[in-house]
């Protein structure tokens, strides 16, 4: 074994056990349910905590390799020996937020959960025990792989340490006091003054995390030092932060989403991109842009899946290129269009961040399935005009078809073919769950692509595992982080703040539909999707009941936005994506992808202003 594979070992081959078990014991529980009418006892205790081992193994993995989701937009601008100073600072700022919430968590657990408390047969205590264990493997893998990245590490890096240990001097208190009785006065005024350095420290605090989130920090400790930061000022328990951290990510749906996403890169692994490639090509080749057209619904197909976070360019460009190229379409075009078609998708059900607006609006995740389904062909169809007014212009080869081959080809991707119509079924049928959905559509898959197609193998599983683990960790410790700052947020009463100053300026709803696009375009191309969720959605949903929008209409306007901002330049995040995997530069992608992105910002706009097109189904 190589010494790369040995280091993440422990990480990777634990996570393929553990995500077996996230899809295995939903699927028992319908099959127990069915024929016994009863239920797993734990269940879903399990399956929620199995989310939490998950991520915080993947956040190490993610450390490791350098996963993290960033911005990475400031280092742009600099010179390679200062961006060396850039990823110190970023060093320094993870070790900080890491150490801070290894210790909170720690008191938490202690103080939150009794030794009698159990999960099934296991103890509560071991089960969410990986909260600071996970924390401090986090650290681990930073420390071990920031050699030769950074400038001085052994001084970066054990600032960071310290910094952490200085501003959590009080749950540590706390976590001491649990197993002492008789702790000294002087510790718990060291843990006052430790709290009000931290409150006359906020406003400096919250500029470096923000200046450090510009020059390449990874997203999720941004906004979880700020939320710390604004905890711990405001008087509240510091160990919140880990509570709420916690509580969304055992939240009842949230194992859809590394359910689907699983789903996501087993398809990605096997020969499903290339057989999608020939059916569709076989069904619409033929037509004037007819090839174009494949390649969106293809991509699509895929982004359903993954959740627009990048896996449907990085599968499927690569392929989808050759073929655009074959049919003579230019470079620039094709790039444009592959990059937009990222993220395509969102719209349709069983979308990731449709799951996760309906789970923090509470809204009925089935009406905003049906109520994104003419909007998200409204998006496919703007990309499918571009490659008819392309044709128009342009010599492309139009694909020879016939009856034998759209026969041949339909019969070799039925299996892929079913899929949507199997998910569909059985959520919107009431026979599974959103959860129990997700593990059908994995163990599905994963039925079809190691035992019927043959394509997998088991080794294959730990592949899956070191590329989809990465991506679902890199998600939730966003969601988690986003979490305790919405809580902070909605203590303070923000969101009803804000809702009072828009109505004492805003008096017409088209101007604040207007407002909220252009809002959540900037949202969109600084944020990803699912920390955009947490930490916007609470500020406009009360908005949205002010002047008079329709919470599923609303969500579907935030959705269609936050879709577009994946390519708004200049850090949308499919941009980058695209610059990487076709080796184009910025600039390039920048000028490929405007054409496609007005477009779709008019079609945005539709959307907006003609709530029919999301409510007519629903109604």
């Amino acid at each position: 074994m190589s010494t790369e594979k040995s280091k993440n070992f422990f990480e990777i081959y634990i996570s393929a056990f553990l995500l077996v078990l996230l899809a295995g014991i939903p699927a028992a529980e319908i099959i127990v349910r069915k024929f016994m009418h009863v239920g797993i006892k734990g269940g879903y205790d399990y399956t929620r905590h199995i989310v939490l081992w998950l991520t915080l193994l993947g956040a190490a993995l993610n450390s490791h390799f350098d996963g993290h989701l960033k911005i990475e937009f400031g280092t742009k601008f600099l010179s390679e020996k200062y961006q060396s100073m850039a990823r110190s600072f970023s060093l320094m700022t993870v070790l900080w937020v890491c150490t801070c919430f290894m210790i909170i968590s720690s008191s938490f657990v202690v103080m939150g959960f009794s030794a009698a408390d159990k999960i099934g047969v296991i103890s509560t205590r071991v089960a969410v025990g990986i909260l600071p264990v996970g924390f401090l493997l986090v650290i681990y893998r930073e420390l071990d792989s920031s050699a030769g990245k950074c400038v001085l590490p052994w001084i970066f890096a054990p600032l960071g340490i310290i910094l952490g240990l200085a501003v959590s001097v009080s749950p540590l208190v706390n976590l001491v006091s649990c197993y002492c009785s008789n702790i000294p006065e002087f510790y718990w005024n060291l843990a006052d003054r430790s709290i009000a350095i931290i409150s006359a420290l906020k406003l400096p605090g919250l500029i470096f995390l923000i200046l450090a989130g510009i020059m390449g920090t990874p997203i999720f400790a941004v906004i979880g030092g700020i939320a710390f930061i604004l905890i711990s000022a405001s008087g509240c328990y510091a160990e919140t932060a880990a509570n709420e951290f916690y509580t969304m990510l055992i939240s009842n749906t949230v194992p859809a989403i590394p359910l689907f996403t699983l789903t996501g890169f087993v398809l990605s692994e096997s020969k499903a991109g290339d057989r999608l490639i020939r059916t569709f090509n076989a069904f619409f080749g033929w037509l004037p842009g007819g090839i174009i057209l494949a390649s969106v619904l293809i991509s699509a197909f895929f982004t359903v899946f993954t959740g627009a976070s990048g896996v449907t360019i990085l599968a499927l460009g690569g392929i989808l290129t050759v073929v655009l190229e074959k049919s003579g379409i230019d470079e620039r075009y094709r790039t444009g269009l592959l990059c937009s078609a990222g993220s395509i998708g969102l719209l349709f059900p069983p979308s990731l961040p449709i799951i996760l607006y309906g789970i923090i609006a509470q809204l009925d995740i089935r009406q905003l399935f049906i109520g994104g389904i003419i909007p998200g062909i409204l998006l496919v169809l703007s990309l499918a005009v571009t490659g008819f007014i392309y044709v128009s212009r342009h010599d492309v080869k139009a694909v020879r078809s016939s009856c034998k081959e759209c026969a041949a080809s339909f019969i070799e991707c039925i299996w892929e073919i079913l899929l949507p119509f199997i998910i569909i079924i059985s959520y919107f049928s009431g026979l599974t769950t959103l959860v129990e959905t997700g593990a059908v559509a994995v163990l599905y898959t994963m039925f079809v692509d190691f035992i019927i197609k043959r394509e997998l193998h088991l080794k294959d599983l730990f592949i899956i595992a070191r590329k989809s683990v990465p991506i679902i960790a890199g998600i939730l410790m966003i969601l988690g982080m986003a979490k305790v700052l919405s809580y902070y947020m909605i203590d303070q009463q923000i969101p009803q703040r804000f809702s009072e100053w828009i109505a004492m300026h805003i008096h017409s709803r088209i101007v604040f539909l207007l407002l909220l696009n252009v809002a959540l375009l900037v949202v969109g191309c600084f944020m990803d999707i699912f920390s955009a969720i947490m930490v916007v959605v609470p500020l406009i949903l009360p908005l949205g009941e002010l002047f008079g929008v329709n919470p599923v209409h609303l969500g579907i306007i935030f959705l269609a936005n936050l879709e577009l901002g994946y390519i708004t330049p200049p850090v949308g995040l499919n941009l980058f994506l695209a610059s990487y995997r076709f080796d184009q530069k910025l600039e390039n992608i920048y000028r490929a992808v405007v054409p496609f992105f007005l477009i779709m910002l008019l079609t945005v706009f539709i959307i907006t202003y003609v709530p029919q097109f999301t409510l007519c189904l629903i109604r």
